[in-house]
């Protein structure tokens, strides 16, 4: 990587998960009529949906973490919070004008296996008592591996569940001590190797780049492992450092961080290893075998992004139950309540419990389909004029600079990002981010794009 061009171009950006991004949504919510109209004719366009739930609670914290979570050991709190998202979930199928069809379900967290099976099984049998499961359907949850049992695994396999994650992060003690992450590699060995005789189709493994005190060595190390494993896919993520959103992360000093240059040479030499390996890239941060279905979704054409990654298929709506969880229609984002105490109260009085969101206009639909394009494709074109706006029209400028430095090549209503270009992404989606350049950031909002 050019060392001019990093120094540049690591700035502080939003990882576009979703657009507008979330600090930009409009400051006065949805009503909930309007967020169920807009639930509903994206459900009118296709009954299948994609569905999240987060089961936010953690027996210890992981210093490192960005997610929302509840730190306890008190495991009764788990039937009261998933009997407040069965309710969730009943207040969504009053709204629905036909009994809806599952085709990706995702448990995140906190940690989902801080749950015990027979919670997940009360959870799910309120789950699908209303939905169909499509014949191709994605189901996955997040695996810790020091909480993820036999049991868990059979319990989800019942279910249809078919993919699992597993949270590695990094195989280094050290590292681990220095985030609080109570696993071995035993631990992660025996998830891998349970699920694989269970029959679970693909596995999943998150690592992270630029934790405390991580070198080359410990990316060699974890990738040699990682070898003998061999998941279907990788998501090999930027460590981002945020202790102004998540205090934990004041528990390790920002001088025991590798920056810049040393942070982006551990991700060269991780993605090197990988695709000789025989890995292939996704969008950017993952890596999926030739085989496994985001690969082929890529070379097809198909590939998409929403709240809970990379995925190979785009349901029109997407709900998420649970405390602060992001429901999506294309055309409106809700997001839940943050603080479970609030969350259920919401809930309990029988109200969808969303505290903020945003009506997209159709600026908002054509940049973000763009945006989209460029972090799944790596290219998009505005041939159609359904896809052109003023926004966009307003980004030229901006992306005169970044073709300049070789990140894209531009042709007639067409951008196409080039290898030099992959690494910063973010910073190209940010040239047609129009919210942002409107009300720049006079703070700290964003992690750094290295």
């Amino acid at each position: 990587m050019n060392p001019l061009l990093l120094k540049k171009y690591n700035i502080a950006a939003p990882r576009y998960t979703s657009y507008p991004t979330v600090p930009y949504w409009q400051k006065e919510k949805p009503s909930e009529q309007a967020w169920i109209k807009a639930a509903q004719v994206a459900f009118k366009e296709s009954k299948e949906i994609s569905l999240y739930i987060h089961l936010p609670y953690c027996e210890n914290l992981c210093t490192y973490c960005g997610c929302n979570k509840r730190i306890t050991k008190n495991h009764k709190v788990e039937t009261p919070y998933i009997q407040t998202v069965l309710k969730e979930w009943d207040l969504y199928l009053q709204k629905l004008p036909d009994q809806p069809i599952i085709r990706e379900l995702y448990l995140g967290g906190g940690t989902p296996t801080f749950f015990s099976p027979e919670s997940l099984n009360f959870l799910l049998e309120g789950i699908f008592k209303g939905a169909e499961i499509a014949k191709k359907h994605n189901f996955s949850f997040e695996a810790h591996p020091s909480s993820t049992t036999s049991a868990h695994l059979v319990a989800l396999k019942s279910h249809g569940f078919n993919r699992i994650s597993i949270g590695v992060q990094d195989f280094d003690e050290k590292i681990l001590k220095a985030i609080n992450r109570k696993q071995t590699y035993k631990q992660v060995e025996d998830v891998v190797l349970e699920a694989q005789k269970m029959g679970f189709d693909s596995l999943n493994f998150d690592l992270i780049f630029g934790l405390p005190f991580q070198t080359k060595a410990n990316i060699r190390a974890n990738m040699k492992k990682l070898e003998y494993l061999r998941p279907d896919r990788i998501a090999f993520y930027s460590y981002a450092h945020v202790p102004w959103l998540y205090p934990g992360q004041r528990a390790y000093s920002e001088a025991d961080l590798p920056k810049g240059e040393a942070k982006r040479a551990l991700y060269n030499l991780g993605k090197a290893l990988l695709l000789e390996m025989g890995y292939e890239e996704i969008g950017f941060d993952h890596f999926a075998l030739p085989t496994e279905n985001l690969s082929i979704a890529q070379k097809n054409g198909n590939l998409h992004r929403n709240f809970m990654g990379y995925t190979p298929f785009n349901t029109q709506l997407n709900i998420a139950l649970g405390v602060s969880a992001i429901s999506d229609s294309w055309t409106a984002f809700v997001q839940n309540e943050k603080k479970i105490e609030d969350y259920k109260a919401r809930v309990n009085q029988g109200e969808l419990p969303f505290f903020r969101g945003h009506l997209l206009n159709k600026d908002d639909q054509v940049l973000r389909k763009h945006i989209l394009q460029l972090i799944c494709q790596f290219e998009t074109d505005w041939v159609d004029e359904a896809d052109r706006c003023e926004g966009l029209y307003a980004a030229f400028d901006r992306l005169e600079e970044l073709e300049k430095d070789g990140l894209i090549e531009r042709a007639p209503f067409q951008i196409k990002v080039t290898e030099i270009g992959k690494p910063f992404i973010r910073n190209i989606c940010l040239a047609l981010d129009t919210y942002y350049w409107a009300k720049q950031p006079k703070g700290q909002l964003f992690s750094q794009v290295v």
